[in-house]
């Protein structure tokens, strides 16, 4: 199962950087946030890190 989703995951990054789209860009302008901008949050209040965050950008739409 894991390697599924691995492979999912990768097919989509090597698909959109084919098509030119560069997925690790924020498609956003940060400079008018108020405040410091945090990593997403696991349930318990923990930072995710590694390839989460990766995998969560990578698949948001």
């Amino acid at each position: 199962m894991k390697a599924d989703v691995y492979t999912r995951i990768i097919d989509k990054i090597v698909t959109d950087l084919e098509q030119g789209v560069r997925t690790w860009l924020k498609p956003w302008n940060s400079e008018h946030a108020a405040g410091r901008i945090t990593r997403l949050l696991r349930y318990n209040g923990q930072p995710y890190n590694g390839i989460t965050i990766l995998i969560f950008l990578a698949t948001a739409d």
